[in-house]
């Protein structure tokens, strides 16, 4: 295991017939911590970790691993203590990195706002060359070159509703940015804490999505917006199905986002920060349940990723190679992700420094890490 040292781990949820496969490809992972991004390497079902990490006691809130063209890009979001955020790229997968000579992000004058951290990296699903990029403050920003520069999308910021908008306990940070390979033009965003907003004209308007999802925290319960959405992922085989995680309540919508259902049903708790999809399994989903919003702890103090094969219908919980004494670590909104092989790959990482990856869908699990800084995010993907 990763412990400010190099790691080299056998992945025991690999078969033989999938090894020589995998050892054709490379699944890349990255890790933001609070002190810097380790970034790790599986060939032929044995994972490898970089001596050190880069950037280094930098907060990385945001990582986005970009395949689409014919060079993979990774993107950074780094957060400097003394030089402030700022986003970098690597165009061979992370062994060098580029920062360019003026912030790639940054608000502009007449706002009166500044940056206080990149939370989203987002390739769009439709457009080559495009990133989005979602901050605190809550805004959204377009690059049309592949996350060198970006600009401010003046509809979101401008929204009506954003003078009643309120910072959840994390800031008031856009933290999802969902893309359609259907329509270029629609883009789906959460924020915390004003809810979903989605946009059918390239962001020229924005509507609150969020009917049926509750605010127990408010006087009003049922707002048109001003919810406390944590995350939200796409489902692989229908695409207007949306899962949604709650501050308290797991949801799912199947008009991409014009109304949810609630799905917690099943789950030992329905508080939590992340979920997931499966790349290629319709309906199929992960979460990390939460105790409470006042207590954040693995629900039941129990390591336990739960999975649902039915879009929410039933929940099973995943705990093979998972430690089974009592747990602590808590996984952050975007610490849960999946990879984009062939045989999916899971992997989370917790607040107690740890990585967990499974290969297998998530039916077995394996510690890659231990001893690192808090992780902040967690992103994997198939990159040759």
């Amino acid at each position: 295991m990763l412990g400010c040292r190099l790691a080299r781990v056998r992945d025991e949820g690999v078969d033989d017939d999938a090894a020589e496969v995998i050892g054709m490809t490379e699944v890349l992972l990255a890790v933001g911590t609070r002190k810097g991004l380790f970034i790790g390497r599986r060939r032929g079902g044995t994972w490898e970790f970089d001596e050190s990490p880069y950037f280094n006691a930098q907060a990385v809130y945001s990582v986005a691993l970009d395949t689409r063209g014919d060079t993979p890009r990774l993107l950074a979001g780094g957060d400097s203590a003394h030089w402030g955020p700022s986003v970098f790229h690597s165009d061979d997968l992370g062994r060098t990195w580029t920062e360019p000579a003026q912030p790639a992000v940054k608000f502009p004058k007449e706002t009166g706002a500044s940056l206080e951290r990149v939370w989203q990296l987002h390739p769009a699903a439709a457009e080559p060359d495009v990133v989005y990029a979602g901050t605190e403050p809550a805004a959204l920003y377009r690059s049309e070159d592949r996350g060198e520069s970006f600009e401010l999308v003046r509809p979101l910021w401008e929204h009506p509703t954003r003078s009643q908008w309120v910072p959840g306990g994390g800031g008031e940070g856009l933290h999802t940015v969902l893309t359609d390979e259907r329509d270029p033009k629609s883009v789906t965003v959460a924020v915390s804490t004003a809810g979903v907003f989605r946009t059918a004209d390239g962001g020229a308007s924005w509507a609150p999505s969020n009917s049926g999802v509750s605010a127990v925290f408010l006087p009003d319960p049922n707002p048109e917006f001003g919810q406390c959405v944590h995350k939200v992922a796409r489902d692989a085989a229908t695409p207007d199905r949306l899962y949604l995680q709650n501050h308290w309540g797991v949801y799912r919508s199947d008009d991409a986002g014009g109304h949810w259902t609630d799905i917690g049903a099943g789950l030992p708790s329905t508080f939590g920060f992340a979920v997931a999809a499966h790349p290629h399994r319709g309906d199929t989903a992960y979460v990390f349940p939460i105790n409470a919003d006042a207590d954040r702890v693995p629900a039941d103090h129990r390591c336990r990723v739960f999975r649902t094969a039915d879009a929410g219908k039933s929940w099973e919980p995943l705990t093979a190679g998972l430690p089974r004494e009592d747990h602590y670590g808590t996984v952050l909104r975007d610490a849960l992700c999946t990879d984009d092989a062939e045989r999916a790959g899971v992997y989370f990482g917790n607040r107690n420094g740890e990585v967990f990856a499974s290969a297998d869908d998530g039916d077995n699990w394996r510690q890659l890490a231990s001893h690192l800084p808090d992780v902040l995010c967690v992103r994997a993907a198939v990159v040759g």
